[in-house]
């Protein structure tokens, strides 16, 4: 059964397929994934975003991305379909607050009737069950108490300052076995993607990294050069914007000039009903 139905797919010439038949045919495809240019993760990227352009409503409550995606089962498969397919899972310390206290960053919890398919396909891939979890917090102001950072299944590495490192252990992080904290040094007021990057690969041998927001630090990662791929469900749906109100679009303090603005190829187009989940890659 298909849960999306591939209109354009840019991504051909691979010989093996990458994922089980099972996920090939809920996703009407397969999923390839070029090794980074660099020496350090390839990094991908996943938003949903009204028609107008907006991520977040920004409301209590309201401000996680289920509420522009209308919690729509397609968006969820894919959503799980690239944690299952990624060594680690980013965030920013806002995304975190605004999934809920219960969210976890594991593939099935976004679509668990895919649970199974997921599995197989990361033990037979990656060689693991769940992907490494990575929050940046230059605060350290966390809430402990979230289910993450209670898995029993899911180790978490959060990346922040010293002064954060410091608040963590105040807030009592020592107590939590699953958390690992490592303090990198601030570069111009926030923590540099590049030290993020190299820690990630070079301690923890992540390979390909997911992006999962806010727009803030994908924003800092876009201007640091370094988002390889960008996943982004258009949702059938208009936000708008007051004069007062600020909702974001995927990037957010961070502006480009026309000469330096980063260019993206369309790689696949993929539909269900009025929604449509589009696929990039950095020119």
């Amino acid at each position: 059964m298909r849960l999306v139905q591939t209109l354009i797919d840019c991504d051909q010439g691979y010989t093996e397929p990458a994922l089980p038949q099972e996920l090939r045919e809920l996703y009407d495809g397969d999923l390839h994934f070029r090794a980074s240019p660099a020496a350090r993760p390839l990094v991908i990227a996943n938003f949903v975003s009204t028609l107008d352009g907006v991520v977040s409503y920004e409301m209590k409550g309201k401000a996680g991305g289920s509420t522009i995606s209308g919690s729509n089962p397609a968006d969820r498969f894919i959503m799980g379909l690239l944690r299952a397919s990624a060594d680690a899972v980013i965030v920013g310390a806002r995304t975190v607050h605004d999934a809920g206290a219960k969210s976890l960053w594991t593939p099935e919890y976004t679509y668990p009737d895919a649970k199974l398919f997921y599995t197989e396909y990361r033990l037979n891939t990656l060689k693991s069950a769940i992907p490494l979890f990575v929050v940046v917090s230059g605060s350290g102001r966390l809430d402990l108490e979230n289910a993450v950072f209670h898995s029993s299944v899911m180790r978490t590495v959060v990346i922040t300052t010293p002064a954060g490192s410091d608040e963590l252990a105040r807030r009592g992080v020592a107590a939590l076995s699953s958390v690992a904290v490592h303090p990198l040094n601030p570069s111009g007021g926030s923590i540099a993607p590049e030290a993020i990057l190299e820690l990630l690969h070079g301690q923890f041998q992540v390979k390909t990294l997911l992006h999962e927001g806010g727009p803030s630090l994908f924003g800092q990662f876009l201007a640091a050069g370094a988002v390889d791929e960008l996943f982004l469900t258009q949702s059938p749906q208009i936000a708008g914007r007051g004069s007062d109100v600020t909702r974001p679009a995927i990037v957010q303090g961070v502006e480009f000039a026309p000469g330096s603005a980063p260019w993206f190829q369309l790689v696949s187009v993929r539909q269900n009903a009025a929604y449509l989940y589009l696929r990039y890659r950095r020119s």
